[in-house]
């Protein structure tokens, strides 16, 4: 989200890319590896999260765009396939978190599928990765001490600016139809 303050666009300060120091990309492989042992569970549990708290979200889904009951939704193999997918990437960008180059490649990637063939609006990237932040503290509550959500949500602004970047780059512009 931007701000206008004296005619200067300001972003919010989640959204600026704070640098991940060694001990917090220490402390996000670490608690990533619990995680990702039970990535499909997990990741069902953000996107139904997502889902349910956005729904204006499902639009982009035609395979469960429908669906409303939340066992429905997690019993749904799409639903699964793509929760795999999610935490499949965020995988990819923690295993090279040493890596700006490749995370940004890896990121820029998602972003520009996600612009270009999939259509969906890049606000859509900012709540999932907040959802997706919410879910692990609540899942893994002794791992997600205050030290280790500042890492994590120093992840999810590096995400999202980088996703963004890619939405950027592409010359996305906003649809007049769009949903927020």
């Amino acid at each position: 989200m931007e701000k206008v303050q004296d005619g200067v666009v300001e972003m919010e300060r989640w959204e600026r890319g704070e640098d991940i120091t060694e001990r917090e990309k220490r402390l996000i492989r670490e608690t990533w590896s619990r995680v990702y042992g039970n990535c499909e569970d997990v990741g069902v549990s953000i996107l139904i999260r997502f889902f349910v708290n956005f729904p204006s979200a499902k639009q982009y889904f035609s395979q469960f765009k429908h669906m409303e009951d939340t066992l429905e939704m997690e019993r749904s193999v799409q639903l699964r396939k793509h929760a795999r997918r999610v935490m499949g990437a965020i995988n990819n960008v923690v295993e090279n978190i040493d890596d700006m180059d490749k995370v940004s490649t890896i990121l820029a990637l998602v972003g520009k599928s996600h612009a270009l063939k999939h259509k969906v609006e890049p606000v859509y990237f900012k709540i999932i990765t907040g959802v997706m932040l919410e879910v692990l503290i609540e899942e893994y509550t002794d791992d997600f001490t205050p030290e280790v959500q500042r890492a994590w949500t120093k992840m999810k602004s590096l995400i999202y600016s980088q996703v963004t970047a890619a939405y950027k780059e592409v010359g996305w512009v906003q649809y007049p139809n769009s949903t927020m």
